[in-house]
């Protein structure tokens, strides 16, 4: 049953009238089952015959700019205050629900169903140090779909996405209609939202001030490392640094791939102090508004002013970049999340061909300015078809620099891999200025072992 309402239309039937005629509250107030009571599951065949369900509990989506959307519970049970966007991808909910740039944002999907192949085991064996999907933890603050699968069927899965959800208390509502809450955040933009649950759905909705905006908090110092780590020390490739503001595990997987040893820095490290035992450098995806980190800028600045060799970077790294030449960044209206964005390339380099169309994987909030001059050594890569977006920069020829920016994800993790291999260019350039072996001491972790101090650029 697809349910969308407007606050009027609540007030006017009366919110817990609506609950009871859903079943969701009975004679003695809110009806309840107990998850424990369900058949224990032994196997996947059992889990498919026998799902643990969610509880009967009231949902409420409430919009700051009025709306509000009643459903039912799925997940946890403990109402949150988020950014609401949508997404138009049609796979990979679980990539996207751990993809840290999700941090603070309540998640409408908009495909109808969501969770019919389940969840899978988060460790991973292929890349010891990373986990399975693309953190270790949901990041998104609540989760919004038109109808939530309870079954689920699929040779990886071990849990329901309700199941899922529980573990990390993130609430999510079902049986609204995301066609109509996607129609208006496309004509209104990305909106403060606040999922209500249980009890907090007779409470009169959230006053403006209520609604917490997390556009306003550095959110990249709460996903970015803490310290340093190295990836696949024995490996043969180039020593990359990464700058994790956020870093969405397919993009280190992709470079591991590749041979790279990879060190993680934390977002604000001072790079330029290590600079000359890295055969590149790597700027990776994270949450927020890029100006709330304007002196990692000044430090990538200085970095690209100094150093000769390759930079790559993706999403917020695109517009740290843009940020450290002189561009400006701004707040788009709604964004671009979705597996299915086209971009046109602007100009060849390695892999990409100038005046071809790719298909890309995005999520971002906020964009590089489209302005007639770029700045002195710089140029426009790829542009959006669909709005006329910058989605990339490249250093000219002229400027006797190798550095790449791309708003979407080459990497993907999930949707098309039009554009993967321009994680080889970007390590084929790193492997031609290859440094020689120095033994810089970070304080640290190789990943995958039992060491305890990352050395960069040697061996342990």
């Amino acid at each position: 049953m697809l349910i969308s309402l407007s606050k009027h239309a609540i007030r006017a039937r009366g919110i817990q009238g609506h609950f009871k005629s859903l079943g969701l509250i009975g004679k003695r107030g809110i009806t309840s089952t107990n998850p424990k009571s369900a058949i224990p599951l032994s196997n996947k065949e059992t889990a498919l015959l026998t799902p643990i369900l969610p509880p009967k509990i009231p949902a409420v989506l409430h919009l700051k700019t009025g709306q509000s959307y009643a459903g039912h519970n799925f997940g946890g049970t403990n109402s949150k205050f988020g950014e609401t966007v949508f997404s138009t991808s049609i796979t990979s909910y679980t990539d996207s629900m751990t993809d840290p740039s999700y941090l603070g944002q309540i998640l409408v999907f908009t495909s109808p169903m969501i969770g019919n192949y389940g969840v899978p085991s988060n460790s991973s064996t292929a890349f010891p140090g990373l986990p399975f999907l693309e953190s270790d933890k949901i990041q998104c603050t609540g989760v919004v779909v038109s109808d939530v699968a309870l079954k689920y069927s699929h040779y990886q899965a071990v849990e329901s996405l309700h199941e899922w959800c529980a573990r990390y208390d993130i609430p999510g509502i079902t049986g609204v209609d995301t066609r109509a809450i996607t129609s208006l955040l496309r004509d209104q933009g990305t909106t403060l939202g606040q999922l209500a649950i249980g009890d907090d759905t007779f409470k009169p909705p959230p006053s403006s001030e209520e609604y917490w905006d997390p556009s306003k908090e550095n959110l990249i110092a709460l996903v970015s490392t803490p310290k340093p780590y190295t990836l696949n020390i024995n490996g043969k490739g180039p020593k990359i640094a990464v700058l994790d503001f956020g870093s969405k595990a397919n993009i280190l997987r992709s470079l591991v791939k590749r041979d790279a040893v990879v060190t993680v820095l934390p977002w604000d490290y001072d790079f330029n102090s290590v600079r000359d035992s890295f055969d590149g450098l790597f700027l990776s995806n994270g949450p927020g508004d890029p100006k709330m980190i304007m002196d990692t800028a000044a430090t990538v600045r200085k970095t690209i002013d100094e150093w000769d060799k390759p930079i790559f970077g993706i999403c917020m790294g695109h517009q740290i970049l843009g940020l450290a030449a002189g561009m400006e960044a701004y707040r788009m209206t709604f964004g671009n999340r979705g597996h299915n964005q086209p971009v046109l390339a602007l100009a060849s380099s390695g892999s990409i061909k100038a005046g071809r169309v790719y298909v890309t994987s995005q999520n971002h909030q906020y964009a590089l300015k489209l302005t007639e001059d770029f700045p002195d050594g710089w140029a426009p890569f790829f542009i959006n078809c669909n709005d006329s977006s910058v989605e990339g920069i490249i250093s000219t020829p002229e400027s006797g620099k190798r550095i790449w920016g791309v708003q979407f994800h080459p990497e993907s993790a999930g949707g098309p891999l039009d554009t993967i291999e321009m994680f080889t260019d970007f390590v084929n350039e790193c492997q031609g200025g290859k440094a020689e072996s120095k033994h810089t001491m970070i304080p640290g972790q190789v990943m995958g072992g039992a060491e305890t101090v990352a050395v960069v650029g040697g061996k342990v």
